[in-house]
């Protein structure tokens, strides 16, 4: 992909968020290229990658198990299979200092990616968060790195307030909002809240927060349509469809050995028809 090209899907994927009366950006995650690629025909706008989908496939858990190479070399064989615009789901950006996390964003952009997500959320701390102000440093360089790159790169800046059930329930929403007020400011585009599904909630976070909000949709999350209502700039799905995809394969395999038969896979995209559309996309 070159430069021009990855421009001008960041400016419509940066666009997205702000400029569009088409309600809220559905952003659906993959794991692989083939799920990136049916997406795509499915008529999706962009595609969102997801770490814990990833990182599954590749046979290890969610939370930066995965290197940083090992991570990117799927979030480019993505990248390079659609020609819609791609967000990179980071982590917490691979890196403890401001120069690791912008070599991240660089690697990020050269890997073809127009967005990146970068959460606050650790295992190593009291609460689950890091401190709010060394997030600042990440997003800050995340945006600096994107500068210097000429690729105005959409930043969502995550904050796990509630996805971690941090402090008490009561003051959870005043606590997100300070957050992705604080990492707005330092130069993300958006704001990703995920662990939110109470209407009143996701009411209160849209009007607290100054930028785009960001929340994951699934079982138990209001529908689209009702996102739109609330005021909601986008919606991501997460490693939802990676899990449901091995649930049904969990059921492929209990049948095969319980039952010997296959009723399970009736359902499945005929081969002729996945080497079609994965033949096209190449």
């Amino acid at each position: 992909m070159d430069r021009n090209t990855q421009r001008e899907l960041a400016r419509t994927f940066r666009d997205r968020h702000t400029a569009s009366t088409a309600g809220p950006l559905v952003l659906p995650n993959s794991w692989d290229a083939a799920s990136t690629i049916i997406y795509e025909a499915a008529g999706f706008e962009a595609i969102g990658t997801s770490s814990a989908g990833i990182a599954a496939s590749l046979g290890v858990p969610d939370g930066e198990h995965l290197s940083r190479d090992e991570m990117l070399a799927v979030v480019e064989r993505i990248a390079h299979s659609v020609e819609i615009p791609v967000s990179a789901d980071m982590e917490a950006g691979y890196g403890d200092t401001a120069p690791d996390v912008a070599e991240s964003v660089r690697r990020t952009i050269d890997a073809g990616a127009v967005g990146i997500n970068l959460e606050d959320g650790t295992d190593d701390s009291t609460d689950g968060l890091v401190p709010r102000e060394r997030h600042v440093r990440t997003i800050r360089a995340a945006r600096e790195a994107a500068e210097d790159a000429d690729v105005p790169v959409v930043i969502n800046g995550r904050t796990d307030v509630f996805w971690r059930d941090v402090g008490e329930e009561s003051e959870r929403v005043e606590r997100a909002v300070e957050r992705a007020n604080a990492y707005y400011e330092a130069g993300s585009d958006c704001l990703f809240v995920p662990g939110v599904t109470e209407p009143q909630t996701i009411e209160a976070l849209v009007d607290g927060i100054d930028g785009p909000l960001n929340v994951l949709g699934g079982p138990g999350a209001p529908t689209i349509p009702e996102l739109d209502e609330l005021g909601v700039a986008r919606v991501s799905v997460g490693s939802g469809p990676m899990r449901a995809t091995l649930g049904f394969l969990r059921e492929i395999s209990e049948e095969l050995r319980d039952d010997g038969t296959y009723a399970s896979m009736e359902n499945a995209i005929p081969y002729s028809e996945l080497n079609e559309l994965l033949h096209s996309r190449r």
